[in-house]
Order: C-alpha cells, then sequence, then structure tokens
C-alpha cells in the first residue's frame, strides 16, 4: 500500500514542477543563429494604418540576432517583417535596405519611412543599424542595448542623432493618415537644431505640435524609458534623469507642484500600456552620471521614495 500511494506522490510533485517552469528567453546573440530568411506572409495593403498596427503590436518583442519575426528580431528583421506583412519586398540586410527606396532629407521625414545608422565608432558610410520613422522624431527598432523592439527619439538622442546616415521611403505617395494619439506625441514640444551626419544635409528640423494630454491621476508601475521630449533649455545637455513614476494620464497638479517647490525642472513623455497613453514624470537632465546620482536622496526623500535613475540613450 506504501508504494502505490508514493508513487502518484512522485507523478504529482513532477507534474507541478514541469508546468511551473517558465519558458527562457532567446538569448539575443545565439551560438548557432538561424540564417535561413523567413520570408512573412502579406496579410495587409501597403498603407500607414496598417504599418501602425503593426508597430503597436510588436513593441516588446524580443531582439535576437539573425531573426525576422514574428516572435522576436534584429534591426533589418524587424523592417523586413513589417514591410513583408504588407506585400512589399525589402533586402533582408540594412545595409541592402539603405540602397533602395526613394532617398529623402531629414526635414522631410514622414511615418513609415527607415532612418538608416552607423553605429560602429568607424567613420564613413558602413549602415549597421535601421529604425522604423514614426513621426516627432520618434523612430522604433529592435535595440542591441535594449534587446527589444522599442522606441527612441531623434531629437533627444545624441548618440543616435549623430549616427544617422541616411533616409530612405518605400510606401506609396497616397496612404492613410496616422491618428495622432500616437506615442510619439510629446508634451511642450519645441523645435530643435538637428546635426547632420555625413549624409544628411540639413540646417534644422522643427517637429510637429503637440496635442494636450488628457488629465487623470492613475499610477501604474514604474519602466524604464528609452528617449525624452526634447527642448531648448535640454537639448545637447546631459542624458541622465530622475524618473519618479508612471501615471495614466497627466500626473497629479500638487505632485507637480511639489517639484518645482523644490526647485527641480521636469519632463513628460507619453508611451502606449496596453489600451491607454502613460506619461512618465522625469526630474532633469544632468550632464553626468555623478551629477544625477547628488540629486537622487533628496528627491527621494522629498517627492518620490522608490524614484530612480533613468539613462538615455
Amino acid at each position: 500500500m506504501k508504494r502505490l500511494v508514493y508513487l502518484p506522490l512522485i507523478i504529482i510533485l513532477f507534474l507541478a514542477t514541469g508546468c511551473s517552469q517558465k519558458k527562457p528567453k532567446p538569448h539575443h546573440h545565439p551560438a548557432h543563429p538561424d540564417y535561413s530568411i523567413k520570408k512573412p506572409k502579406a496579410v495587409y495593403q501597403p498603407n500607414r494604418k496598417n504599418l501602425s498596427k503593426m508597430v503597436v503590436e510588436l513593441q516588446g518583442k524580443p531582439y535576437v540576432w539573425a531573426e525576422e519575426g514574428p516572435a522576436c528580431f534584429d534591426c533589418s528583421g524587424f523592417t523586413y517583417y513589417v514591410y513583408g506583412r504588407m506585400g512589399m519586398e525589402l533586402p533582408r540586410t540594412a545595409r541592402e535596405q539603405a540602397k533602395v527606396g526613394k532617398e529623402i532629407q531629414l526635414k522631410d521625414l514622414e511615418y513609415g519611412d527607415l532612418i538608416f545608422f552607423n553605429t560602429t565608432d568607424r567613420p564613413g558610410q558602413s549602415i549597421t543599424h535601421v529604425g522604423l520613422y514614426l513621426g516627432n522624431g520618434w523612430f522604433t527598432h529592435a535595440s542591441t542595448r535594449q534587446y527589444e523592439v522599442l522606441y527612441s527619439n531623434l531629437y533627444t538622442s545624441p548618440y543616435y542623432r549623430e549616427r544617422l546616415r541616411v533616409c530612405r521611403r518605400y510606401l506609396p505617395d497616397a496612404n492613410v493618415k496616422v491618428s495622432r494619439t500616437k506615442p510619439w506625441k510629446i508634451v511642450k514640444e519645441q523645435p530643435l537644431l538637428a546635426q547632420a551626419g555625413p549624409v544628411m544635409r540639413v540646417a534644422s528640423v522643427a517637429p510637429p505640435a503637440a496635442t494636450e494630454v488628457p488629465v487623470l491621476e492613475k499610477k501604474v508601475k514604474n519602466e524604464k524609458i528609452c528617449a525624452t521630449p526634447a527642448s531648448k533649455e535640454n537639448m545637447g545637455a546631459g542624458i541622465f534623469y530622475v524618473q519618479i513614476g508612471s501615471f495614466e494620464g497627466k500626473p497629479n497638479h500638487n505632485l507637480l507642484s511639489q517639484i518645482a517647490r523644490e526647485g527641480y525642472s521636469y519632463r513628460l513623455i507619453q508611451f502606449p500600456k496596453g489600451n491607454i497613453q502613460v506619461n512618465k514624470l522625469l526630474i532633469g537632465p544632468y550632464q553626468s552620471k555623478k551629477a544625477v546620482l547628488a540629486v537622487l536622496p533628496q528627491i527621494k526623500q522629498k517627492i518620490q521614495k522608490d524614484a530612480f535613475i533613468a539613462e538615455i540613450r
């Protein structure tokens, strides 16, 4: 009788342990990459409305070298996939994608254009990275730094702005306009002087005007950010901020007033979270990590005890 009871217990424990194990995340640089190219099935018409739908759906997908979806991507695999789903066949690598399509200037960028970078320390025109432009300086890309598909901003990132090399357009001219209530909408946005790379020949860029954000006060879980709104006073400044929190809509007026009374400047940046828009509240910028570390204890004590440092890249 003891044996009959003992064996089922082992089976139950084994099944419980097996079911509780989570599927491990894919490694971003696998030892044996899959270099076979999987052509995506065309299911959409080639327009900005369908492209926008895919952009939102694919945020947060993991970066994996040599992959082109649908579960994970490298940078050119991401752009290859979204255009392929609209029946538009692009070359597979960023270097080759940068050779086709209509070349355009930075000031003429529109939603859906591809922007190409040289992310190496070597000078010249070598293309090593690609992103999909969204508007107001925002672009989405499979990041080799954060290892996922995310949003970044040309206007606030010296790293990407200085490495931009060429812009290309592939979509037809007649396209459905994309709604303005998107994650690249920026609060208190102002014009910015752009730093041209070897290929870019433009003196300045004025981002489109932002629209108002609804006033709500519900706080949501803190998340790491990749960019922050542009303004005259923070351009050319540091890349460090203190993140106070994330909110559904605009943070409480009393909290913003408290930050101002303590002598700090703040920024708001909006991102999607499911079906809602989230505002991230940042104090800064600071020109070095040493500077932001110096103010972090005071901010935790006087404003928000779980505040943390956010580095902009």
